[in-house]
C-alpha cells in the first residue's frame, strides 16, 4: 500500500512539474525575448520550484554541498537523472550545457536551452562546436558562465561503472578553465528512467576546483578519483553500499 501510494505521489509530481515549465514558459517569454538574464531567471525558478514541490509533494529533499562554482567555468559532473541538472541550475549563476542537436527542437526546453546560451553539438562533430563556443565568448557573441559536463556522457544508475571521456579534458584544455568536479547520490531517489521519485536526501556537492595546466593522465586520473569517491561517499551516506573492483 505505501508503494502504490508513492507511486501515485509521484505521478502527480511529473505531472505538475511540467506543467509549471509550461506556466512558467507563458510568464517569463516575453521578459526572456527581450533579454537574456530574464531566460536565466526562468530556468532558475524552475529548478527551485521543482526543488520546493519534490520536498513537499514525494518526500525528496535536496541539498547543495560546496563552494557554488561563479565566473567562466567548467563543471565536470556525475550525472545520474534529471535532478542533478535541476539542483545544479537552480544554483549556478549562469548555467550552460553542450546538449544534443535534436533537444532544439524539445518544445519549452529547447528555445530556452538555446536562449541561455547551450550549444547544441550533432554527433560526431563536438570538436568544432566547442571551437565556435571558445570563439564566441572571445569575440562578446556569446555569454560566458558556467559549462557543464558530464565525463562519462550519459546518465548511469547509482553504483554503475563507465569510463570517462576524454572529450572533458579537451574542454579543459582549449578553455583554459578550471574545471569543478561535481559528485551525486540523486539516482537513489529519482532514477534515470520511471515514475517512482523516493523519499530521502538528494545531494550534490561542488568539490574543489582543478586548476589548469595539468595534462590529459594527470587531469582524467584526478577528474575520475575525486567525483568517483566524493559519488560513492554520499551514496554510502544515503544506505546504499558499492563495491568497486
Amino acid at each position: 500500500m505505501a508503494k502504490a501510494l508513492q507511486w501515485i505521489r509521484s505521478l502527480v509530481f511529473v505531472v505538475q512539474m511540467y506543467l509549471a515549465m509550461a506556466v512558467l514558459a507563458v510568464i517569463y517569454i516575453i521578459p526572456a525575448i527581450i533579454t537574456r538574464d530574464a531566460a536565466y531567471a526562468a530556468v532558475r525558478t524552475y529548478c527551485r520550484y521543482v526543488r520546493w514541490s519534490a520536498r513537499w509533494m514525494v518526500g525528496l529533499r535536496t541539498e547543495v554541498r560546496g563552494e557554488i562554482p561563479r565566473g567562466e567555468v567548467l563543471i565536470g559532473s556525475k550525472h545520474q537523472s534529471f535532478l542533478d541538472i535541476i539542483m545544479i541550475v537552480s544554483v549556478v549563476p549562469k548555467p550552460k550545457f553542450i546538449m544534443k542537436s535534436s533537444l532544439r527542437r524539445a518544445p519549452i526546453l529547447g528555445w530556452f536551452a538555446m536562449r541561455i546560451g547551450c550549444v547544441p553539438v550533432d554527433r560526431g562533430k563536438r570538436g568544432a562546436a566547442v571551437r565556435r563556443m571558445i570563439a564566441d565568448v572571445e569575440r562578446g557573441r556569446a555569454a560566458p558562465g558556467q559549462l557543464i559536463i558530464y565525463p562519462q556522457g550519459t546518465r548511469l544508475a547509482p553504483g554503475v561503472i563507465k569510463p570517462y571521456k576524454v572529450g572533458t579534458y579537451v574542454l579543459y584544455r582549449e578553455t583554459g578553465q578550471s574545471c569543478v568536479p561535481a559528485a551525486t547520490n540523486v539516482g537513489l531517489f529519482w532514477p534515470r528512467a520511471g515514475l517512482m521519485r523516493k523519499p530521502g536526501l538528494g545531494v550534490v556537492e561542488f568539490l574543489p576546483p582543478i586548476r589548469p595546466g595539468l595534462d590529459q593522465g594527470a587531469f582524467m586520473s584526478r577528474l575520475h578519483d575525486e567525483v568517483e569517491t566524493a559519488s560513492d561517499r554520499l551514496l554510502a551516506e544515503a544506505g546504499f553500499g558499492v563495491a568497486r573492483g
